[in-house]
């Protein structure tokens, strides 16, 4: 957690650009950052992979050039960064961002990420037990993700509650900090305010309009060589059940791979699959959050943010 400068007469300000995949976060921030000279803060959790680039959706090089982009490319794909590792990061990047007298940007759709951040989430650093994941991977495969999440919510029936059922990823990482510390991972994630001033502000589609370019984005990943990117991966020895390689995109193009569905099959399971995801996400984000700054863009609306912004860094008088 950042500590907070007390000699400075204003908090420095960190404006979170969120909102569900597709829906147009990188053009907006990055018009943002070029107005009141910003840089982002990438807050996806699959952009951190090197070489997974298309499937991702990363911002291209030449966007990158036009604005500095943090915590992409990070990792390579079988590592692992936790929710702690990546909080840290992203506090040091936007302190050492607001220490240049520039404006950070915290931007993306993994909800956990950015709550974390704006929240001050105190977050568990317990080590991963990769033998007791992959027996609960195990039980989830045969019993259902249903058992595993029944399990937890017998010892933390509060991280239960929050948690869907059908992410097993979550649901096994909260039944691991249990099993290492003898603590339920909901009291340890207890909040404490970062010292920043806040913007957070929401970007939206109507829904059939957002799925439509959620497929036309998924038919451009595939003409820009989504099935080569995976092919590549797996010729540098990366195995399918690592979490980068099972994610959104990888997973289904694996399965044409090996031979288990048509292309057509899979981009259609990529499809479907990244819908389900849309409705994750505004899971974490409610349009009802009075915290949140919402903007349609299906109407004129990038003047509006800008304006939005603009009102609020006019507060915003020195920091360090």
């Amino acid at each position: 957690m950042p500590s907070v400068n007390h000699s400075t007469t204003a908090l420095p300000p960190l404006i979170a650009i969120v909102g569900p995949t597709a829906v147009g976060k990188t053009a907006i921030a990055i018009r943002l950052c070029e107005v009141f000279g910003g840089e982002v803060v990438s807050a996806d959790s699959r952009q951190v992979y090197r070489d997974m680039d298309i499937g991702t959706a990363k911002p291209t090089w030449e966007e990158r050039r036009r604005v500095p982009h943090h915590l992409i490319d990070i990792l390579d794909p079988d590592q692992i960064l936790t929710l702690a590792e990546f909080q840290a990061r992203a506090y040091a990047a936007v302190n050492e961002i607001a220490g240049r007298a520039r404006v950070p940007f915290l931007v993306g759709g993994t909800g956990q990420y950015v709550l974390a951040v704006v929240e001050g989430w105190t977050v568990p650093e317990v080590a991963p037990d990769w033998e007791l994941r992959e027996r609960w991977y195990a039980e989830a495969r045969e019993a259902g993700a249903g058992a595993l999440h029944a399990r937890l919510a017998v010892i933390d029936p509060v991280a239960a509650a929050r948690i869907d059922p059908r992410n097993v990823r979550r649901v096994i990482r909260a039944l691991e900090v249990f099993h290492a510390t003898g603590q339920p991972i909901s009291a340890a994630q207890c909040k404490v305010p970062p010292p920043y001033r806040i913007l957070m502000v929401g970007l939206t589609l109507p829904r059939e309009l957002l799925y439509h370019r959620i497929d036309e984005r998924i038919d451009e990943m595939i003409r820009r060589g989504l099935v080569a990117e995976v092919q590549r991966l797996v010729d540098q020895h990366y195995a399918w059940d690592l979490p980068s390689m099972s994610g959104l995109g990888y997973g289904e193009i694996g399965r044409y791979l090996r031979g288990e569905v048509s292309l057509d099959e899979a981009i259609r399971l990529i499809k479907r699959n990244t819908r389900r995801f849309v409705r994750q996400q505004y899971n974490w984000f409610h349009l009802s959050d009075t915290r949140i700054r919402w903007f349609d863009l299906s109407r004129p609306s990038g003047e509006a943010v800008e304006a939005c912004v603009r009102e609020f860094l006019s507060d915003q008088f020195t920091w360090t």
